[in-house]
């Protein structure tokens, strides 16, 4: 096994994770100010799932005798509006997707049988992650925007009278 490549692929599978917590972290604050709570919240508890991730990554790393590098792939792209927020998530989805498969590959090539698996676990979750964001803009664009924002009403709220 050379443990340099998979811990290469390991380290750029932190950069991804982490720009993804940040960037997500960034729309929850933005949806949430503009009264969108639960899809504000969705991108929080994805930004948590993602940071186990980053744990799970990590864990392998250290077990490979290399060292974590804790540096995000790139900048916070400042995104608010809902529809261009979703978007950008799901191609951020697929993005890993896509890098995540080839890694597992590339794992199996090196008999990193255990980086491969990660590899492919990240795979399944980034696909479930995808798809909560396109049943979200599938809604948007089904009901319009004003779908967001009907569904920030809680129960009791949506025109009870107040006493």
């Amino acid at each position: 096994m050379n443990r340099t490549q998979s811990i290469q692929l390991l380290n750029q599978a932190v950069a991804d994770e982490l720009q993804a917590v940040h960037q997500y972290m960034y729309f929850h604050f933005h949806l949430d100010d503009q009264g969108f709570g639960p899809l504000s919240m969705l991108f929080k508890r994805i930004a948590i799932m993602e940071m186990g991730h980053i744990e799970l990554l990590a864990e392998r790393i250290l077990f490979l005798k290399g060292d974590v590098e804790m540096v995000p792939a790139g900048p916070v792209e400042k995104i608010t509006e809902p529809e261009a927020v979703l978007a950008k998530a799901m191609a951020m989805e697929e993005d890993g997707v896509i890098t995540y498969n080839k890694a597992a590959l590339e794992c199996a090539s090196l008999a990193d049988s255990a980086s491969k698996q990660l590899f492919e676990q990240l795979v399944k979750d980034e696909e479930t992650h995808y798809d909560q964001y396109e049943k979200q803009l599938d809604n948007v664009k089904r009901f319009g925007p004003s779908y967001l924002a009907l569904q920030s009403f809680g129960p009791g709220e949506q025109g009870a009278p107040q006493a």
